[in-house]
């Protein structure tokens, strides 16, 4: 029989027995024809059937190379005794190197069972710990120990374990030193790989087993209690969970799930579970619930021996080991051996873990005994007999280390048989020092005369939950403040994500009490950023609850730990995606400020809302960024900042959000304002920046104003008004006068406007009501009788600001209704906010001054060019309609007629005239004053006067109620209409027109269509060219808006008329004039439904005599007319069909894209006016 290799043999027994299918490893010889797995009878290394396996050898700091194994000697004495084919075990091999320091042939024997895929774990543990080769300096060898020839071996520079020697140093065969080397590099980076994996199951068997064992009992042992979820569970189902969403397409679903699970990744697997492979999906896992999976393989418990000497003193007892399953597989040895290593290094850390607590608590309670005397302590080692508590709440086995030593400990307390008397304290009211001086605890003890060991081990069968982090929290409890927060700080991160995020702002006040009173920075910011995380999209309610927490924390902690500590959570903030949350930033800016450093208002929190400001999409955010802006604008005390407080002034009323720009006139101008005067700056810096930028605007815009910037500019020096005012009665003489003492009379409601804010209020600024009441009193005093002299705040608005205001009025366009309404509004409130004897003293005058009304100065040929101007309806409007006073009618009457007849006897434009009706007629408060100017008008002596009049009328009649326009309109443009003076009454046409195209009563339309026939069949106006030119233009503007019949009957068939006539027309020029006119009202109406009756009769020949008159005056106007007419014949033919389609215009029923083409193209080539063009796509309203 050929010998066997004693090396190709199974690592190990247990491994042989375990390997019964391997025909070249197994010890199984032809002779023994025995199928079984077991090895074969005659291996003298086999145990006996009942005999127990032998210990393995652990990885410990405690090996030792010598004492282990079988001795090599005995083995073969046996082997010769019980059979005739001695089989050494490898493990016996190694075990006699390991023995005689045989040490590179032990790691090569070692290296090639990796090889070969059986690694032993007896060489895998020695090489694996560093103890095995520390030199040990000074200490002489165990007498057991022997060592090499060279001596102990040197610690690898690089790693401390033998792997990373290089062994070819200590070679016999320097030849073989470069491929051993390269050996013995591959086996470090295999040990490193398995140091990685091995680091890896540890951490999963530490997540795995973080609820404790006492727990698993309780749940195995009452079934209807369902087990709480462990961490890796809850994870590796999350991400099942969302795996599912997404293959079903709940992607919404899904995001909403990622989101509210932040803390995991969900696109990769081994973010879950390490070294746990990834199970089926839901799907599968709910196809088989009810079908129990069959393991591959057939599994069984396997245990090790122990040497009990070798275990940490925290461990008492260990179950003995049980007989491995002989035909268990290789990797299970390996699996339970490393689990056993891994519950030996936990109660090792544990166990230093606790020594190091203990020793903190020692500390903190020697550093206490220096003020107060330390809570009575408890030694268990100290008591012979102790009476542990009777309830099922103590666990004498082990008494955990407290935090700061001020904690009861419940769990293991055990009086001592005489207490002491507590020290004596002074008497306080607060809790917390009644709880320091508060004597022990005493409990009964019984008479009798058990062990403490006994006691122990007696207790131990309560069933408590000491092991898991709540179960620690539960049996200890706190004495004192401090401890209380400590205990809050570790526990409230558990809590939070526990509760509805609805009901989650009742945890705010915990939470603050917590981070105000917590003694760690890092557990204070973790709480702080808990509260500014609490809730995902805080609504209003929520985040003024933030605020308010967050102001009271401010108020309790002072501004460096409020700068240290909640500015860092705005930072964090500042780019969340969701606006709720920046906006909870933006709000915390302002609400904190009161609490900053100085430093930090003027420089930190000011850069971050301008950045919030300028890059931030939201409207709301900008709007309370500009709202904390004003509150930092309130405390700042650098005047370096002021440039810098003006730009954002700017930068926030140019903000597109018209919510953004109140919030600026609400709050950060009057801030801004306030701080300029206390530099001193407002009346010297502010309003004078602004104006020389308005006029700068409108040196720029002489072709083009931009009115939306000088929206911003005036609009700005509004809300400047009320500061300005309060400036100037601080800064008066009679200011130290004031007196509040005596009846002072409340001031009136209307004396100043409506404030956008209370910012705005005078009152406010100033101080108090009662204030305001008692300055106003001696500011009209002095004023009326005392003069200005010394007032140089007053001096600088009369002298300074009201020219620069009324010169750059002048340089406006009159012709732009917003800019006329703009600066109006400002010179109302100005005049308004300053009072009725400024205005009648210093205003009024410097503009009469300038407009100069008077009858001498009326110059017929060459007129006033300032009463074209703007100043005209800006004094009208913004001046002299601040007070309602008879008095007050009266010189606005005045005035107007006044410039009425002005403008009229000089022949000037009546543009300002017009924009002072219009901006008054807005007002139905003025519509009666209006028509009392205009009568003045109409019984005026002049001619040009009256028709002035005749034509605001047209103006006038838009805005008035029909009863007025029955009862003072009508009568005096009839009266109008039979003037002397052809001009005059012309002048009447176009009001008559605008009463046909507005009123609805029957009987003044009748009046009016009877007017108008006068004008067209008498025969005294038939050669009235200018008369004709009126009224076709005005058939043409109101037409298509005025009543159907109307048009009909009286529009059309007059048109008709005049194209007719016009044809015998023998002046060229008014035949052109005609012509022109009465295409752009045909155009107009063409855009009406016409009746089969008046489109055969009157307008189709209209329009074919129109298109003879442009067929010699205008060929390209009589291309659009033939269209217009060959569609209007089509649409006769074809009106059956156009009746069953209902009602359409002629432009709209235009067919073929030819046509459309050839009309749009000749449209685009005419001159005429656009204004005209436009109606002829106008649909009647």
């Amino acid at each position: 029989m050929a010998s066997v290799n004693p090396f190709n043999l199974s690592d190990s027994e247990e491994e042989a027995e375990r390997r019964p299918n391997d025909t070249v490893d197994t010890a199984r010889s032809p002779r023994h024809g025995a199928p079984g797995p077991g090895p074969p009878p005659g291996n003298p290394f086999s145990p006996p059937a009942d005999a127990e396996p032998p210990p393995l050898l652990l990885s410990s700091n405690r090996t030792s190379p010598s004492g282990e194994g079988i001795s090599l000697a005995a083995a073969a004495s046996s082997a010769m005794a019980g059979s005739t084919e001695p089989r050494v075990s490898v493990d016996v091999i190694a075990a006699q190197l390991l023995r005689d320091q045989y040490i590179l042939t032990a790691l090569e024997l070692h290296s090639e069972l990796l090889e070969a895929g059986r690694e032993l774990p007896r060489l895998r543990d020695y090489f694996s710990n560093p103890g095995n080769f520390e030199r040990q300096s000074g200490t002489p060898p165990a007498k057991d120990q022997v060592l090499g020839p060279g001596g102990p071996l040197n610690r690898a520079g690089s790693i401390s374990t033998l792997d990373s020697l290089d062994f070819a140093r200590y070679s016999d065969d320097g030849n073989r030193e470069s491929d051993e080397r390269v050996a013995v590099l591959e086996f470090e980076l295999r040990k490193a790989r398995d140091t990685i994996q091995a680091l890896r199951a540890n951490l999963t068997q530490a997540a795995e087993n973080e609820g404790s064992s006492q727990e698993r009992k309780n749940f195995k042992s009452s079934p209807e209690i369902q087990e709480p979820i462990r961490p890796l569970e809850k994870r590796a189902l999350n991400f099942l969970v969302n795996e599912y969403l997404l293959k079903n397409e709940c992607k919404l679903s899904s995001i909403t799930f990622s989101d509210e699970n932040d803390d995991q990744d969900f696109e990769l697997w081994d973010d879950v579970g390490l070294n746990i492979p990834k199970p089926p999906d839901l799907l599968h896992l709910y196809r088989n619930c009810g079908t129990p999976l069959s393991s591959p393989q057939s599994m069984a418990d396997v245990s090790v021996g122990v040497d009990f000497g070798d275990l940490p003193g925290n461990c008492i007892t260990q179950d003995p080991p049980k007989k491995p399953d002989l035909s268990q597989q290789q990797q299970n040895e390996v699996v339970q051996e490393l689990e056993y290593q891994i519950s030996l290094l936990n109660n090792e850390k544990h166990s230093l873990a606790e020594q190091i607590k203990k020793l903190q608590s020692d500390i903190q309670t020697l550093k206490r005994t220096v003020s107060s005397p330390p809570p009575t302590t408890l030694d268990l080692s100290s008591q012979n007999t102790s009476n542990p508590c009777s309830s099922s709440t103590t666990d004498p086995l082990s008494v955990p280390p407290t935090d700061n030593g001020k904690y009861l400990d419940i769990r293991g307390v055990a009086e001592p048989e005489s207490a002491p008397d507590p020290a004596p304290t002074q008497k306080t009211s607060q809790s917390h020092n009644e709880l320091k001086s508060r004597p022990a605890v005493l409990f009964d003890k019984p008479n009798r005369k058990l062990s403490p060991a006994f006691q122990q081990a007696l207790l131990s069968f309560c069933r408590m939950c000491s092991d898991s982090r709540l179960g620690a929290e539960v049996s200890r409890i706190a004495d004192s403040e401090e401890s209380v927060m400590l205990m809050l700080g570790r526990c409230l991160p558990h809590i939070v994500p526990n509760v509805l995020l609805a009901k989650r702002e009742e945890l705010i006040p915990l939470i603050l009490c917590t981070a105000c009173l917590h003694p760690e920075p890092k557990e204070r910011d973790q709480l702080l950023h808990i509260l500014f995380n609490l809730i995902k999209r805080p609504d209003d309610e929520q985040r003024q609850m933030i605020l308010t927490g967050c102001v009271a924390f401010a108020r309790h902690v002072g501004p460096t730990r409020v700068e240290a500590e909640l500015l860092p959570q705005c930072w964090e903030q500042i780019n969340h995606k969701y606006p709720e949350r920046r906006l909870l930033v933006a709000e915390s800016c302002g609400a904190l400020a009161p609490y900053l450093p100085k430093e930090i208002r003027s420089s930190l929190v000011l850069s971050i809302l301008q950045q919030m400001l300028t890059e931030d999409k939201a409207d709301m955010v900008r709007e309370a960024v500009v709202k904390s802006l004003g509150i930092i604008m309130g405390y700042i005390d650098d005047a370096d900042k002021y440039s810098q407080g003006f730009e954002l002034m700017l930068l926030s009323l140019g903000d597109p959000s018209e919510r953004v720009v109140s919030a600026v006139h609400q709050v950060f101008i009057p801030a801004f304002a306030a701080w300029t005067t206390e530099l001193g700056t407002l009346q010297s810096a502010l309003i004078p920046s602004l104006l020389a930028r308005i006029e700068k605007l409108l040196m720029q815009g002489e072709h083009g104003l931009d009115e939306h910037k000088l929206h911003i500019f005036l609009s700005a020096l509004q809300s400047l008004i009320p500061p300005l005012f309060a400036v100037v009665l601080q800064n008066a003489p009679f200011t130290s006068r004031a007196k509040l003492h005596g009846d002072i009379p409340a001031i009136e409601v209307t004396r100043f406007p409506r404030p956008a804010s209370p910012l705005q209020d005078v009152a406010t600024i100033i101080g108090s009501r009662e204030t305001l009441s008692a300055l106003l009193l001696l500011y009209d005093h002095q004023l009326e009788h005392e003069g200005t002299t010394g007032w140089e705040s007053l001096l600088w608005v009369v002298n300074q600001l009201l020219p620069m205001l009324i010169d750059i009025v002048g340089r406006i366009n009159v012709s732009s209704s917003t800019c006329v309404h703009e600066f109006s509004r400002f010179f109302w409130r100005l005049c308004r906010t300053f009072g009725k004897i400024f205005t009648n003293t210093k205003v009024k005058p410097q503009f009469q001054e300038i407009l100069r009304l008077s009858e001498e100065d009326v110059d017929a040929s060459v007129g006033n060019g300032i009463l074209t101007k703007a100043t005209v309806p800006i004094y009208a409007t913004g001046v002299l309609t601040c007070y309602n006073q008879d008095e007050d009618r009266k010189l606005l009457v005045g005035f107007l007629e006044d410039v009425m007849t002005t403008l009229s006897l000089s022949h000037a434009p009546l543009d300002s005239l017009k924009a002072s009706f219009v901006e008054l007629g807005a007002n139905p408060v003025y519509h009666e004053l209006l028509l009392t100017v205009l009568w003045y008008g109409v019984v005026h002596t002049s001619a040009l006067v009256r028709c002035t009049a005749a034509r605001m009328f047209e103006l006038l009649v838009k805005g008035v109620n029909e009863t007025l326009v029955a009862q003072r309109v009508a009568p005096a443009l009839i009266t109008l209409s039979s003037d002397p003076e052809i001009s005059v009454r012309i002048s009447t046409i176009p009001a008559f027109g605008t009463i046909m195209e507005t009123v609805t009563q029957k009987e003044l339309l009748e009046r009016v269509k009877m007017q108008l026939a006068s004008f067209l069949e008498d025969p005294q106006y038939q050669d009235q060219h200018s008369l004709h030119m009126e009224i076709i233009r005005t058939f043409g503007r109101v037409g298509p808006n005025a009543e159907p019949r109307f048009r009909d009957d009286f529009v059309l068939p007059h048109l008709h008329k005049l194209a007719l006539g016009n044809n015998s027309q023998s002046v060229e020029s008014k035949r052109i004039d005609i012509a022109m006119q009465l295409f752009e009202a045909y155009s107009a109406l063409s855009c009406c439904f016409i009746s089969e009756d008046v489109m055969i009769n009157h307008f189709l020949p209209g329009l074919r005599c129109l298109r003879t008159d442009m067929e010699q005056l205008s060929p390209e106007h009589e291309v659009i007319l033939s269209s217009m007419v060959k569609e209007c014949e089509i649409k006769v033919e074809n009106r059956g069909m156009a009746d069953a389609q209902g009602s359409m215009s002629i432009a709209s029923s235009l067919v073929g894209e030819d046509a459309k083409t050839k009309f749009l193209s000749k449209m685009g080539q005419l001159t005429t006016s656009g204004a005209m063009l436009a109606n002829v796509f106008q649909r009647k309203k």
